[in-house]
């Protein structure tokens, strides 16, 4: 009961902005702007499904090389017959919740030929059913936010980010919701997870890592985060039915959602220095409600839980 009328009250506070009533009215203040990014290369995960395959193919149509991660190839072979420039999009199957997998993927082929410009950590599962993954992980920890965290710092390790390169991280409005923590994260006992409140920390944590990035690499790249409002994708249609099917008329789709993706890979908006989230070509506050804040964890203890995590799978015998 205590959980129903939590959720009803945070979902009347985000109607009006986060659904498509927010992005239009937004929208019509907004000028025109066709974005060019030839020449540049862009990773995308997630790239099969949403928002990711409508940044995929939209960045392709403006331009770019997109380099697009999935781990059904039979989804990235239909990316890219809907391309409307296949031989710039370049499918790479991979599972992204395997950090074995993702270390690798520096040395990919299609990673190696030219630096990345732009990368998007767009890829992001909430589940309802307690998944561990074959490294001993829940599942929705080590895809949204371990994965894209030891993406990020093998490409920056590894240097292959371009010298203007750009980090968009994708993360969530649920994230609103959740302090700051570490542990709590990675649930590998069943009879504790609860698929939405570890994908709300997941969607916090990624904001938090956008401003750690920026205090570390000064810019090159730099990195921003933004949430796309409440976009009707598969996803949300398996994961939360019910909100779907009482939301659907406000619901936005993929490219309304995406839209904030590529005003800031074409206007390159300085990096917020006391840190922020982008809805709608605007920042907004990392904060909504008091008790999420100031809740004792720091940065470095996030960081530090990151590495020491993908420390352990990575020494540990491989399955």
């Amino acid at each position: 009961m205590i959980r129903s009328i939590a959720s009803l009250f945070f979902y009347a506070r985000f109607l009006r902005s986060f659904s498509t009533l927010g992005y239009r009215r937004a929208a019509a203040e907004w000028e025109d702007f066709a974005p060019d990014f030839g020449g540049q290369t862009w990773l995308v995960t997630g790239a099969t499904g949403g928002i990711g395959r409508h940044t995929a193919l939209t960045a392709n149509q403006h331009g770019a090389r997109v380099i697009a991660l999935g781990r059904n190839p039979e989804a990235l072979a239909k990316l890219k017959e809907a391309a409307g420039y296949p031989r710039r999009l370049l499918p790479v199957t991979v599972d992204l919740s395997s950090i074995r997998a993702i270390v690798e993927l520096p040395d990919q082929r299609a990673m190696k030929s030219k630096p990345i410009d732009v990368l998007v950590n767009n890829v992001g599962v909430l589940l309802n059913q307690h998944e561990l993954t074959g490294e001993g992980l829940e599942r929705s920890f080590a895809t949204n936010i371990l994965g894209p965290f030891v993406l990020t710092e093998a490409l920056q390790s590894e240097q292959r980010f371009s010298g203007k390169a750009l980090v968009i991280n994708v993360s969530s409005g649920g994230m609103y919701g959740s302090p700051l923590v570490t542990e709590a994260m990675n649930c590998t006992d069943a009879r504790h997870f609860d698929g939405m409140a570890a994908y709300a920390r997941h969607k916090r944590a990624m904001v938090a890592l956008t401003r750690w990035w920026n205090s570390q690499w000064q810019g090159a790249p730099a990195v921003q985060v933004m949430h796309p409002g409440w976009v009707d994708t598969a996803g949300v249609q398996t994961s939360l039915p019910w909100f779907q099917r009482t939301l659907k008329p406000w619901l936005r789709d993929a490219e309304q959602g995406a839209d904030t993706i590529f005003w800031l890979a074409e206007k390159r908006p300085p990096t917020p220095g006391e840190g922020g989230i982008w809805l709608d070509r605007q920042l907004q506050p990392e904060h909504e409600f008091a008790f999420t804040r100031n809740n004792g964890v720091a940065l470095e203890q996030l960081v530090a839980y990151l590495r020491q995590c993908a420390q352990q799978v990575l020494e540990s015998p491989a399955g």
